[in-house]
């Protein structure tokens, strides 16, 4: 009867409850080890149907049934269900841990690696043994016995110690509240955002207006509000969560202290000099040096662009905004102004024309187009009313469904992500469809009026939709390399990256726009402009990534925790060699910096900027493919790079995928024209 062991169809989210998480884990952790033992018996053959075959569908059903109530801790962090989470998050990564050390199973793998059977397996098998045995030696399974027990504590205190950062985040953010009674004060600030700002007040039953510390309500604020102190109040609050600056069981920074100590403990008894090598042994790059030297280049031909930037801005606001020195708080606000001025628009003007049911046509229109796919809505029980489902079907038969949460809520966790719930592989009964969860936090509807999206939002919309495109559209049938399984990570985000570049396109804008009161498409003009004003401050967007990238590597290779230098210190120190901008002194940044210490991208958060070379080169061959005044929704590019990049997921590496596409080694000169940095290329 519990919920959470019913694997005949989609997750039962109108039934699942936080009490079903523990006897439902505990089964299926039970089920897992009776299954290994019987599977390293002498008896068992080292072979893909006997030996491999039973151990996937085991664990993927621990997965599923996991990944169901680590979806809800993300997206309905409330009591009762993070306490389910964190109940048995100390069982399953001691499960995993265990696993990744057991050398009866790392044997049979190599027995099957040596076997007869190997050379005549599929690729994508033999791609999956070749993981397998990676991920083996990574977990610390060749280590001598008396270690193994340490190594796995190690593996479970990170594991409980990046839940604590990620609720930490998310809490420190809830806690901060801005009251505002006087609407003098909220001069500037666009009408929906005040209309949002009043609801939130009014759901507290307070009169004015409520702003928090969640991206819909913070970034207006920064972006448009006049009242600098606000801004300023904010700004603090923000770049000061989960801080010494605050409560001290929402401290993250003696977590951060932990975490890097651990992974260079770990990485140490594998015999690495740094954990950036663990985290590259399944990347494209090579060596942390590599990565490095490929983020200071970026970071040389940015500069000059960023240094203009910044000239020209603090020069506006001296002789515009009568102001001579510009805080952190100010940038964006004066930022706002400057392109205002420049390019004669605003992102609120332009926010009017992407209400959320013309973004989502026009969004399923380009995946239509692209990929000869079919969209539609679905039904499924779902965990908010405001999540929807959908299903893509190719030749009439369905490939794959996706749950759409599109709104922030404060029991969800910020920014925006894609996860799977269901992979595709082959099964007794045919072919198992993927399905995916695609999760943003953009501004609710407020009244009864659709939600609008800014320009940034539908981009987000897109590269998230680039990412489930990935899971839902692989046409590999082995688990361990479908969708986005066993893709490296560095080439994770090309499919993503891609996406966003339509984006900008007129045939593609000017047919999913209507604006919110008179329903006129985006005005050819205001699009002109738009286009003028895309690389923007591309030179601070640019060097910004690289600070964060350069910081992580350096962090997870060059420093050593405890060694008389703080994590701050580093980024200082990252910061005086690339950035242009710094922040105030008390700035804490890598308190909040999930990505890296609550989520996957530890010595990996250069990946953004590294797939970003792939996915411009990749969006090259349709602009070469559209030609002058064609259009880039070009069906048979879209159909090769269907077959070649999202259809074989991991079961091939990243880099041969993008060769079998664009015929060649992937090159930097398409990003820099893109970001308007091409001159000193």
């Amino acid at each position: 009867m519990n919920p959470l062991l019913d694997f005949s169809g989609l997750p039962r989210f109108d039934a699942v409850l936080p009490d079903h998480v523990t006897p439902a884990i505990r089964h299926l952790l039970e089920e897992n080890r009776a299954l290994i033992e019987g599977l390293i018996a002498a008896e068992t053959a080292a072979t893909w149907d006997a030996f491999v075959q039973p151990m996937l569908d085991a664990g993927e059903r621990l997965s599923r049934a996991w990944g169901i109530v680590g979806h809800l801790h993300s997206v309905n962090d409330v009591p009762p269900w993070r306490e389910a989470y964190n109940a048995m998050l100390p069982e399953v990564s001691s499960f995993y841990a265990d696993l990744g050390q057991n050398l009866a199973l790392f044997a049979k793998y190599k027995a099957l690696a040596t076997s007869a059977e190997f050379p005549v397996l599929s690729a994508p098998r033999r791609r999956s043994i070749e993981n397998e045995l990676r991920d083996f030696r990574l977990s610390g399974a060749e280590l001598p016995q008396e270690r193994k027990p340490r190594f796995k504590e190690i593996q479970e205190e990170l594991s409980a110690l990046g839940s604590k950062f990620s609720e930490n985040v998310l809490d420190a953010t809830n806690a901060h509240a801005e009251w505002i009674e006087d609407e003098a004060a909220l001069a500037g600030l666009p009408d929906d955002a005040r209309a949002a700002a009043q609801a939130a007040a009014a759901k507290d039953g307070k009169p004015g207006w409520k702003f928090t510390l969640h991206a819909p309500s913070y970034i207006p604020v920064l972006q448009y509000c006049d009242n600098r102190e606000l801004r300023a109040r904010m700004y603090r609050a923000y770049a000061t969560r989960a801080s010494e600056f605050g409560p001290a069981d929402r401290d993250n920074g003696p977590l951060i202290d932990r975490l890097l100590a651990l992974r260079d403990e770990e990485a140490k008894m594998l015999g690495y000099a740094s954990f950036a090598e663990v985290s590259l042994a399944a990347k494209m790059a090579d060596t942390p040096a590599q990565v490095a030297a490929f983020q200071r280049d970026m970071a040389a031909k940015a500069r000059p662009f960023a240094g203009r930037d910044i000239a020209e801005l603090r020069d506006f606001a001296r002789r515009e905004l009568g102001m001579e020195t510009l805080e952190s708080w100010d940038l964006s606000w004066a930022s706002e102004k400057l392109k205002q001025q420049r390019y004669s628009f605003s992102d609120d003007e332009v926010k009017q024309y992407f209400p959320e049911p013309q973004v989502l046509a026009g969004l399923f229109r380009v995946i239509e187009a692209l990929f000869a796919v079919k969209l539609a809505p679905d039904t499924a029980p779902v965990w908010h009313p405001a999540v929807r489902f959908f299903r893509i079907e190719r030749e009439g038969k369905l490939i794959g469904q996706f749950y759409l949460d599109l709104y922030a809520r404060e029991t969800k966790r910020g920014g925006a992500w894609m996860d799977e719930a269901i992979t595709r592989r082959r099964i007794a009964g045919g072919i198992q469809t993927p399905v995916a969860y695609l999760n943003c936090n953009f501004p609710a509807p407020v009244g009864s009026k659709p939600a609008t999206f800014s320009h940034d939002d539908v981009i987000t919309l897109f590269h998230e939709c680039g990412h489930g495109l990935h899971h839902l559209l692989t046409q590999v049938e082995e688990l361990p390399v479908s969708g986005i399984h066993g893709v490296e990570w560095d080439a994770v985000e090309l499919p993503s990256q891609f996406m966003e570049n339509f984006c900008w396109e007129w045939d593609v804008l000017s047919g999913m726009t209507a604006h919110a009161e008179t329903g006129a498409p985006l005005p050819r003009a205001l699009y002109d402009k738009m286009i003028a004003a895309k690389n923007f401050q591309s030179g601070l967007q640019t060097l910004r990534q690289v600070e964060f990238g350069l910081f992580d590597l350096l962090l997870h290779s060059e420093f050593a925790p405890g060694a008389g230098r703080s994590f701050m210190q580093l980024l200082a120190e990252v910061r005086g060699e690339v950035a242009v901008l710094v922040p105030p002194e008390w700035n804490r940044f890598p308190h909040s910096f999930s990505h890296i210490f609550g989520g996957g991208y530890a010595a990996g958060y250069y990946s953004y900027k590294w797939a970003e070379v792939l996915s411009a080169d990749a969006y090259e061959a349709f602009e070469e493919a559209a030609g002058a005044g064609g259009s880039t929704l070009d069906a048979a590019t879209g159909e090769r790079f269907l077959r070649e990049i999202l259809s074989v997921g991991g079961s091939r590496p990243a880099l041969e995928s993008f060769k079998a596409f664009r015929g060649r080694e992937p090159q930097p000169d398409a990003l820099l024209r893109h970001n308007g940095m091409a001159v000193t290329a």
